[in-house]
């Protein structure tokens, strides 16, 4: 019964499974690395590391935004010169 108890926590803990499974929800959005992240960290915090988790959140969603923002600003210099 451990076996089966550690396979349980490794690949289907409960703060992923309500619902659908986090992974899943990720997948199937196509998100990336750092989309995903925001995902997981928002979802789990309640059941993993609270306020430690909302930070890693923030951290993901704020370099996101930084890196939509330059691109966004990289495009428009091409604009700008085209």
């Amino acid at each position: 019964m451990k076996e089966q108890d550690d396979y349980e926590a490794i690949n289907h803990p409960a703060h992923y499974n309500i619902g659908i499974e986090t992974t899943e929800y990720i997948q199937s959005w196509g998100m990336s690395f750092v989309e995903g992240n925001i995902i997981k960290y928002v979802s789990r915090y309640k059941w993993k590391r609270g306020l430690q988790d909302l930070k890693k959140a923030q951290w993901y969603l704020n370099y996101l935004i930084s890196k939509v923002q330059s691109e966004s600003s990289e495009t428009k210099k091409e604009e700008d010169y085209s």
